[in-house]
C-alpha cells in the first residue's frame, strides 16, 4: 500500500520489500540521530496487520506460535515465530492484545499467507481472524519519544519504542504533530545496531530461531507442543545450530555498501576462497559508519578477520559459536 507520507517534503521511495513508503525525507543521518534521541517517527504502514478476536484468542494462539502468550497481560508486548514442521521459520508477528484482540504487525505482503494458515488451524476455537492491513496503519515512535498516541491506537511498546497500530485515516493528522519523520534506511541502520533479525533479510528458507538469537526474545523453550518444537529442542539440548548472526563494521573507505546476500570469505584465503556466509542487511550508521548484519558459519573463529565481496569487515559476535 502506497502511503499518502510520501508526499511529504523531501520523501524518496523505497524500494523492494519496503516499497510504498520513504526510504528517507532528504538527510539519513539527520534521521537516525533524531530517533536516537528519542524524537520523530518512522512510518510503517506498508507493514502487514492481522487481528485474532474471540474468546479462545490467547489459548489457541499458544498451541500455535513458539512464545508463551497463554497469559499474555494486556498491553503487554511481545514476539513470536510460525515455524515449518522441520523447525524453520516461516513467519515472525509482533504481537499485542488490547483485552478484546490481539494484534500483530508483520512483514509487507505476508499476511494473506500467515492469515491462510491460522484460518486452517481454526478448527472449533472460538476465534475470528482478520486483514487489517486496509484500515490500520503501523506507525514506530523511537524509545525515549514523548509524542502522545491518539486515543484510538492500539500500542505495542517495547524496549526500542512504541509501535501504533493507528486507523489509517487518521496517519496524515499524526504525522502533522508527531514529526520530524524519518523514513525507512534509518529504521533499519538502528536495527542493524541493535542486531535485530527481521524475516526475509536475516532468514532464508532454512534458517532456524538459533541461528539469530530469537530464542528467549520470540521461542519459549519451557511451553508446551507447537510445529518445528522437536528441532528447537534438540538444536537446544544436543547441538549447535550450523549458522550464527554477526555484527560487521565494515571498511568505511568503500563507496558501495556490500549488498544482501555478499559473500562473505576469510580474508586470510584471499578472494579464491571458501564462502562462510553472507551479508543480511548492510547500512550506513550515523555513528558507527557502514555495518552490517551477516549470517556466517557456526565454526568461524570469533576474531577472524573478514571480506564480504571486496569490502573488509571486522565482526562482532551476536550469537554464540
Amino acid at each position: 500500500m502506497k502511503s499518502p507520507l510520501l508526499s511529504l517534503p523531501g520523501a524518496v521511495p523505497a524500494e523492494g520489500v519496503d516499497e510504498g513508503v520513504a526510504a528517507h525525507y532528504g538527510d539519513l543521518f539527520r534521521e537516525q540521530r533524531a530517533l536516537a534521541d528519542g524524537t520523530g517517527f518512522v512510518d510503517l504502514s506498508h507493514r502487514g496487520v492481522v487481528t485474532v478476536t474471540g474468546d479462545d484468542r490467547l489459548s489457541w494462539l499458544h498451541l500455535l506460535l513458539t512464545q508463551h502468550v497463554s497469559d499474555l497481560p494486556t498491553g503487554q508486548a511481545t514476539e513470536a515465530l510460525i515455524l515449518s514442521a522441520n523447525g524453520h521459520i516461516e513467519h515472525a508477528l509482533y504481537l499485542v492484545d488490547d483485552g478484546t484482540s490481539v494484534w500483530a504487525h508483520v512483514e509487507p505482503g505476508s499476511q494473506e499467507a500467515l492469515i491462510a494458515y491460522l484460518e486452517s488451524m481454526k478448527f472449533f476455537y472460538r476465534v475470528e481472524v482478520a486483514d487489517r492491513t486496509a484500515d490500520t496503519a503501523v506507525v514506530h515512535l523511537p524509545a525515549g519519544s514523548i509524542a502522545q498516541a491518539p486515543a484510538s491506537a492500539v500500542v505495542r511498546e517495547t524496549p526500542y519504542g512504541r509501535d501504533l497500530f493507528l486507523p489509517r485515516e487518521e496517519l496524515e493528522a499524526f504525522a502533522a504533530q508527531a514529526g520530524p519523520a524519518a523514513g525507512i534506511l534509518a529504521h533499519e541502520a538502528l536495527r542493524v545496531e541493535q542486531h535485530r533479525p527481521r524475516l526475509g533479510f536475516e532468514t532464508d528458507h532454512r534458517t532456524i530461531p538459533h541461528e539469530l538469537g530469537w530464542i528467549g526474545t520470540a521461542v519459549h523453550l519451557q511451553k508446551g507442543c507447537y510445529r518445528g518444537q522437536e528441532t528447537v529442542a534438540r538444536v537446544q539440548n544436543l547441538g549447535k545450530p550450523p549458522r550464527r548472526l554477526v555484527f560487521l563494521h565494515l571498511d568505511g573507505s568503500e563507496v558501495h555498501l556490500p549488498p544482501n546476500g555478499a559473500e562473505i570469505r576469510l580474508a586470510d584465503d584471499g578472494p579464491d576462497g571458501r564462502k562462510i556466509g553472507f551479508i543480511t542487511t548492510s547500512a550506513r550508521h550515523h555513528e558507527l559508519g557502514p555495518v552490517a548484519l551477516a549470517l556466517v558459519k557456526r565454526n568461524v573463529p570469533v576474531d577472524a578477520r573478514l571480506m564480504a565481496e571486496d569490502t573488509a569487515a571486522a565482526q562482532e559476535t551476536v550469537v554464540e559459536p
